[in-house]
């Protein structure tokens, strides 16, 4: 019997140190559960963390999207507003006006839009014109040059040619005091009192009036500047394509006719090569 309780005694010892042992290995065995658990739960958090800043990325970017296309949006509509509608010009080339292709030389150089009058002394259009065409040049910008061009269709013509650079020469030493007073004398010389200057000796005489001496007036009359100037107008009045006078060319580009508008003509061919 007592060998049988000393039996019994070991078995419940055991049993105990078994139980107890299954009651603490659970405990053992969850703590790395639980720590795995944390860790994952550290993960998510991270995770989560992450795709909340991915998200976040992701909506700053959709929102500078948004800004880029307002911004787009607002230089659309501001060089929308700064469009100008084509200008509508009043006067028709071919009936107004005539292109000249491809465009001449001028007298002066390309410093200024140049105007030029081709005109005779024995014209009576042109004796009507040119005192318009002075007044309108006289309010002409520095931006605008405005030339006399006499037209050369005969030798009578070319005689008055040779008295106009005369003229200008003169003037621009100061052997001749007015130029424009010279220039519209000869007008009324042939118009109205019938002095038609077709000798030296007839437009010597009319210097003279104006004080210029037999001396002054010889030397310059067969110059060669003189000269020179005569075979330019003459080259001009061919490329030009004049057949009649007045006529007005605008920079070399441009002939208009006499007509009841042509300074209105003249005006908008000036605001077409530039002026403003």
């Amino acid at each position: 019997m007592k060998q049988l309780f000393a039996l019994l005694v070991v078995i419940f010892a055991l049993a105990a140190c078994s139980k107890e042992e299954q009651a603490s290995e659970p405990v053992a065995e969850q703590a790395p559960v639980e720590a795995e658990a944390a860790d994952v739960a550290a993960e998510d958090v991270a995770d989560t963390g992450e795709e909340a800043a991915e998200e976040t990325q992701e909506v700053v970017e959709e929102s500078a999207a948004v800004e880029e296309t307002s911004d787009d949006e607002a230089i659309v509509l501001a060089m929308a507003d700064t469009e100008t509608a084509p200008r509508e010009w009043q006067f028709e080339e071919g009936k107004d006006y005539f292109r000249l292709v491809p465009t001449q030389p001028t007298v002066g150089g390309p410093d200024k839009i140049e105007v030029g009058e081709l005109f005779m002394y024995s014209c009576p259009h042109c004796r009507n014109l040119d005192p318009i065409l002075s007044n309108w040049a006289a309010e002409l910008p520095p931006s605008v040059r405005f030339v006399r061009i006499p037209a050369i269709f005969n030798r009578a013509a070319q005689m008055h040619a040779q008295m106009f650079y005369t003229a200008e020469l003169l003037a621009g030493n100061g052997a001749l005091a007015d130029f424009d007073e010279f220039h519209s004398t000869v007008f009324e010389e042939f118009h109205r009192r019938g002095n038609r200057l077709i000798s030296v000796d007839a437009i010597e005489r009319l210097f003279a009036r104006f004080g210029v001496s037999a001396d002054d007036f010889n030397k310059t009359w067969s110059s060669f500047p003189v000269n020179q100037k005569i075979r330019v107008a003459a080259d001009l009045g061919r490329r030009y394509g004049a057949t009649s006078v007045p006529a007005v060319i605008v920079n070399g580009k441009y002939r208009v006719p006499n007509t009841r508008d042509v300074l209105d003509v003249i005006d908008e061919l000036l605001i077409r090569e530039g002026l403003r």
